[in-house]
């Protein structure tokens, strides 16, 4: 760098799962620990939620964010995908994007998805261009696509593209790169000429993923653009953990070849709101659905509320060891949480009375994926009477739906039968259908888009033939409830009960010493399986029942002071206690 030896050490750090008055903290913590540069996605859907419709404010403050990089004298790795994956939903591709691109195009050289790329960009680069190195600024490295070796388009002539458009944008300001798996075939596709090709791997790995890297990369440093301290989690498994030790060595053995690397994640965060992605364990889209947490916290050396941990501290005393700056301000005691004990909610409305139908309903023969009705996060109820077909439908039949996607709760006149689930693969169910029946509902959850591999185009919701037996029911009245705003609840009063799925409320004040509103984690335990708000933000989903997250994190900011009040909503789709109580805890609490 400017005729000197350079290299980078270097921890990723999403703006996007990150309250904005954290980052600084979070950028501060890493530098201490010796590391001098942070990795970032940018995350287009967050940027562009509908279309031409553009978003830079607070979280989504990416020029601030850099800013406050630079401001610590540290560099930064910049990846703007288009496509990031990163655990995020539909790999931070803006939902429309179902709607306007012909399925199984995305991430080739499509006609219309290069336009919305050409114009997506053309709003982005601009703002990055001031902060490039050659510009002045402290982007030093700008990653082309994203581990596109993994993908099974391998569309060349699509990824020459990109690279033009990068290069219209960043020149020889920075330096183009692109991030492969550790394998021959993933460089294969990956690499494109004219873009420095570097790898991903985890512990224990060097040599051998080192050596994919000098077979497509035959000069220039070692980098590992991805180097995994943790690793992601879903719901219903068990929270993976890599240990401390072997994630040292790898990084000592990475220093002593004077490699580049960025451990991915240093500092996980959280996916507030609905913006968890899923994985696909299968080769059918119909099996093998992993939905992710709400909790990023990654195994992270920073952990989910910014917390150093043992892992950040052995990191730290190795990059001390090989000669980097650290610094010692960094306390091995995690910041105060607060233990505010239990609060008590109220039944509110129910998704069957029309108070909480918030978007017009739409009438059609056959069910609509969520996109057809310009439906991005939450439910969308489906609904059809049956009184036409009862004297054909005496007695148990069979309920059929091809696709579900994610999870359906089926009610029969409101009253719950069961659930389908798509990575259970139950498409079927037996349903006793009596003479007073008159209507079937289906309330359909999107848990998250597909974040990675094949199939990317996950349109969710039921967009197939319902039956009962042979018989195709409809035509179908679908209520979305999208559970994007809570602005419309205040007003309404508590009720004594309410039919699940339902919202709850209570109002609550901190005690009179808490002065300072201190991180906490709200505790679910009791409750099933729903969505939480606190002060009108979305905390995410919960999902005790399954686990292995229990706590949702609730940062402080979220939270307001005595003697102001505090509400908190609960949207909840199965069971909850008896005493409908909650409760704000000083610790993260995890099912195994």
């Amino acid at each position: 760098m400017d005729g000197k030896v350079f290299r980078y050490v270097s921890g990723s750090l999403h703006y996007f799962r990150v309250p904005k008055p954290f980052w600084k903290d979070r950028i501060q913590k890493m530098k201490a620990a010796g590391l001098n540069a942070i990795s970032t996605y940018v995350e287009w859907s967050l940027h562009e939620p509908y279309p031409g419709q553009y978003n830079f404010e607070d979280i989504a403050d990416l020029e601030y964010f850099i800013q406050l990089i630079q401001d610590e004298g540290m560099y930064i790795l910049l990846r703007p995908g288009p496509y990031i994956c990163a655990e995020r939903d539909f790999g931070g591709f803006p939902y429309w994007l179902l709607n306007v691109v012909p399925e199984k195009r995305l991430r080739t050289n499509e006609p219309n998805f290069k336009k919305y790329v050409t114009r997506w960009f053309s709003v982005l680069m601009p703002k990055m261009q001031p902060y490039l190195y050659g510009n002045g600024g402290k982007i030093i490295m700008v990653q082309v696509e994203n581990e596109y070796g993994s993908y099974h388009a391998c569309d060349k002539a699509y990824m020459i593209w990109l690279r033009d458009l990068y290069k219209s944008y960043v020149g020889h300001k920075a330096l183009l790169y692109t991030t492969d798996g550790c394998g021959y075939a993933f460089f294969k596709c990956g690499a494109i000429p004219e873009v420095y090709a570097t790898v991903d791997f985890g512990s224990n790995c060097t040599g051998v993923c080192f050596q994919y890297m000098r077979k497509t990369q035959p000069r220039g440093p070692l980098v590992n653009s991805e180097f995994y301290p943790g690793w992601l989690s879903h719901w219903g498994e068990r929270s993976p953990r890599v240990p401390s030790n072997s994630i040292v060595k790898t990084m000592k053995n990475m220093l002593a070849l004077n490699a580049s690397f960025n451990f991915y994640m240093f500092h996980g965060g959280t996916n507030f709101g609905f913006k968890s992605g899923a994985n696909m364990k299968s080769n059918t889209p119909q099996h093998g659905f992993q939905p992710q947490l709400t909790s990023y916290d990654y195994d992270a050396p920073l952990n989910e509320a910014g917390d150093p941990t043992e892992k950040y501290f052995k990191i730290k005393q190795a990059l001390k060891e090989a000669n980097r700056q650290v610094s010692h301000q960094i306390s091995p005691v995690p910041t105060p949480k607060g233990d505010y004990g239990k609060v008590t909610l109220k039944p509110l409305a129910s998704f069957f009375e029309q108070i909480t139908q918030r978007v017009k309903p739409v009438t059609n023969d056959v069910p609509l994926a969520f996109e057809d009705l310009g439906v991005n996060t939450g439910f969308v109820m489906y609904e059809t009477n049956l009184t036409d077909i009862q004297k054909s439908f005496i007695g148990v039949v069979k309920l059929n739906i091809k696709t579900v996607r994610d999870r359906a709760i089926v009610y029969l006149d409101q009253k719950q039968q069961g659930t389908m689930y798509r990575a259970m693969g139950n498409y079927t169910m037996a349903l006793n259908i009596s003479r007073t029946v008159k209507k079937l509902s289906i309330l359909v959850e999107n848990l998250g888009r597909v974040n990675y591999g094949r199939f990317l185009d996950d349109k969710k919701g039921i967009f197939d033939p319902i039956k009962l037996d042979n018989k195709t029911l409809g035509p179908w009245k679908m209520i979305p409830h999208p559970l994007n705003e809570t602005s419309w609840i205040p007003p309404i009063k508590p009720k004594q009960s309410v039919h699940l799925p339902a919202y709850f409320k209570t109002e609550f004040v901190l005690p009179a010493n808490s002065t300072k509103c201190l991180d906490t984690f709200l505790d679910p335990s009791g409750w099933t399986k729903g969505v939480a708000f606190l002060n009108g933000i979305n905390l995410g989903r919960y999902w005790p029942a399954n686990g292995p997250q229990v706590t949702l994190y609730v940062p402080s900011i979220f939270l307001v002071p005595p003697p102001a009040i505090n509400t908190l909503i609960m949207m909840e789709l199965e069971s909850v206690p008896k005493d409908l109580s909650v409760k704000l805890v000083n610790k993260p609490v995890t099912k195994y």
